[in-house]
């Protein structure tokens, strides 16, 4: 099964989606499933995961009930209150709902690089192992530090890294970006999804050598049994369209094997969500 192991859907509302400023008209719009099924039909994508574009429980039981209607989702990353105090009862109740694979908070939007580090916020992510959901890491530099932190204290938590951590493709910067990578991929309860690296890079004026480096060092980190493909589609319209993504990692993916890509694109997914 070839799985785009992230994407999101969202009925545009300005205060709601405030993160979609005004450089991003594009995206300013609805997304939903009969807008993406098409294109996953041409690309031999079976499913996707859809993932939580803002933070609410609202946004959770939307990604559900979409879920019920088609059914191209295969898994739901939702949002939780980690740091709530009834976390427990929460997360209980989602358990009703098991196309429901994990949860994600927006932490590169936090400005405390200690964010994750949080008493309250390591009680939800332990709430996360206890009840066996999965957490997607969307940080920023600042966390990296942090981040490790996290992962070491929580050996049995299941985490995939989104975006590979946003590299600063555009300016070629690196700010400690390869040295992270190779620290976070020694931690094997860890993936890292090859995603939303085509919004990183010159929107406008990007080319498939950019992604090189960042994608080799990802690969070499992780191996190729922790790497899963995601589109970030949507979001990846601000700079691509969706069959230039899957051309981006196609060239970049050539030195796998057959068996190493069919983990790529959807075997890896499949194990760490536990889609069916």
């Amino acid at each position: 099964m070839r799985i785009d192991a992230h994407q999101h859907f969202w009925i545009y509302d300005k205060v709601k989606d405030s993160w979609i400023t005004d450089d991003m008209a594009v995206i300013q719009r609805d997304f939903l499933p009969n807008d993406l099924s098409a294109i996953l039909k041409e690309s031999k994508i079976d499913g996707t995961v859809a993932v939580q574009a803002s933070q609410s429980a609202t946004e959770t039981h939307f990604l559900v009930d979409l879920s019920k209607v088609y059914a191209l989702i295969k898994g739901v990353v939702g949002w939780v209150d980690l740091q709530a105090e009834n976390i427990d009862e929460q997360l209980q109740e989602y358990r009703k709902e098991p196309i429901i694979k994990g949860f994600r908070h927006i932490i590169q939007g936090e400005e405390d690089p200690d964010f994750i580090l949080r008493e309250t916020f390591q009680r939800g992510i332990k709430a996360l192992t206890k009840y066996g959901y999965t957490y997607d890491l969307l940080i920023r530099p600042h966390h990296f530090h942090s981040t490790l932190a996290c992962v070491a204290a929580n050996p049995e938590q299941k985490f995939v890294l989104d975006h590979m951590a946003k590299p600063d493709i555009k300016n070629v910067g690196t700010q400690g970006w390869f040295e992270f990578i190779t620290e976070l991929a020694k931690y094997k309860n860890v993936s890292c999804k090859i995603s939303g690296l085509v919004t990183e890079a010159d929107w406008k004026n990007w080319k498939v050598d950019d992604f090189v480096p960042y994608i080799a060092h990802t690969i070499s980190a992780f191996g190729a049994e922790r790497i899963m493909f995601g589109s970030d589609w949507p979001v990846m319209l601000l700079a691509a369209s969706y069959t230039q993504g899957i051309e981006i990692l196609n060239k970049h993916m050539a030195p796998l094997t057959e068996m190493e890509l069919d983990a790529f694109w959807g075997g890896n997914a499949t194990k760490f969500y536990n889609l069916k």
